[in-house]
This record gives structure tokens, C-alpha cells and sequence, in this order.
């Protein structure tokens, strides 16, 4: 465990309403912290080192790592969130937005009281399944569970900008087929097996 009681936990999220979470971002506050991210991973990679949260404990960044990738992981098409740099992403966002931060860390912090309360370890420290099941009770904004609440309110939060961070990088748009500002001569409308896809 972190070193965080159910106590300490219930205070983080006292001092971090739930409403604050769901605060929104600009596009710009996107762009900068995916920006000054890649730049982060670039620098760390050319010195052979790894990257150091400014703002995320040890903890707390092993559980955005965990936690991201959860949310989109490695498949046949592209990489992880963790290999687009989205846990970059999320601490530069949280360094620019000094707003947002009691609501991450008290957000994580319910995320740990959970399970502890549940399998007695922190999310870090569970099986996959059982963070999983968790997940599963929070992932529904539509069909909170009793008592769950606070938890749906931060993961939405909490996947809203894992996506915004994906999306915005290099893997991201490669993966979404986006092809800018490209001249196209005749409109043809959505290609077949995307309608297919999703049913239409």
C-alpha cells in the first residue's frame, strides 16, 4: 500500500469535490500538455533515461500506468496508452492546471480505499481481475452503484482524458486513420465496413 489509510483517503476526498473533477479542458490545455510531453519522452529518450513525474508520487504513477492502460490498451492496430505517453500527458496537465489536482489525487486515492476495502491492497498492488471488477463498477456514469458515486465521477473524468491524451499524439491520430488536411476530389461518405461496423 501507499502509506494512504481509509482515513486519509476520505480526506482527500473531502477537499476535492466531486464536481471539480469533472472541470473541464480547453483544446489549447490539450495541445500544450501533449506537446510538452512528447518533448519530455524525446528528451528522455535521447538521454537513455526514464521520464520523472512532476507532479505524480511513485505511487500515484504507478497506478496512471496501470490505470491507462486499462482503459486503451495494446491491440493489433496501435500501442498502450503508457506507450503514446499519456501518463506524461496527465502530469503535464496537472502541473498546468493546479485546479484539477486534489480532485486526481483524491480520485486516486478513493481508487485505493476501494480496493483496499475490498481485497485489502492497493489497485497497483491487485490482481488484474480484481482492478477490473472495480473498473466495472465505475465505468457506467448512467448506472452508478450505491455508494459509487464519487468513483464514476472521477473515472469518467479520468477516461475522458486518457482519450484526450491518446488522441492528440502521433499513435492516436494513426490510429484513428485521420489524415488532415488532405485534398479529397469526390466525397464518397463513410466507407462501408465502418458503417458495418457500427451497425448502420
Amino acid at each position: 500500500m501507499s502509506g494512504i489509510n481509509r482515513r486519509q483517503a476520505l480526506q482527500a476526498l473531502a477537499a476535492a469535490p466531486a464536481a471539480a473533477i469533472a472541470v473541464s479542458w480547453t483544446d489549447a490545455d490539450v495541445h500544450a500538455a501533449s506537446h510538452a510531453a512528447a518533448q519530455a519522452r524525446q528528451a528522455a529518450r535521447q538521454t537513455n533515461t526514464r521520464y520523472t513525474p512532476k507532479f505524480f508520487t511513485a505511487h500515484e504513477w504507478a497506478t496512471i500506468g496501470l490505470l491507462v492502460d486499462l482503459i486503451i490498451p495494446k491491440d493489433e492496430k496501435s500501442g498502450s496508452a503508457t506507450d503514446a505517453g499519456v501518463p506524461e500527458f496527465m502530469d503535464f496537465m496537472m502541473v498546468d492546471q493546479p485546479t484539477r489536482q486534489s480532485a486526481m489525487r483524491g480520485g486516486l486515492a478513493w481508487l485505493d480505499a476501494e480496493c483496499t476495502r475490498r481485497f485489502d491492497k492497493s489497485f497497483a498492488a491487485c490482481t488484474d481481475a480484481d482492478r477490473r471488477a472495480v473498473l466495472d463498477d465505475i465505468a457506467w456514469p448512467r448506472r452508478p452503484k450505491p455508494g459509487m458515486s464519487y468513483g464514476v465521477t472521477f473515472f469518467s473524468s479520468f477516461r475522458d482524458l486518457t482519450a484526450s491524451g491518446f488522441f492528440t499524439t502521433k499513435m492516436g491520430m494513426d490510429d484513428l486513420e485521420y489524415q488532415g488536411n488532405t485534398f479529397v476530389r469526390d466525397w464518397k461518405g463513410c466507407p462501408p465496413e465502418w458503417l458495418s461496423k457500427i451497425g448502420l
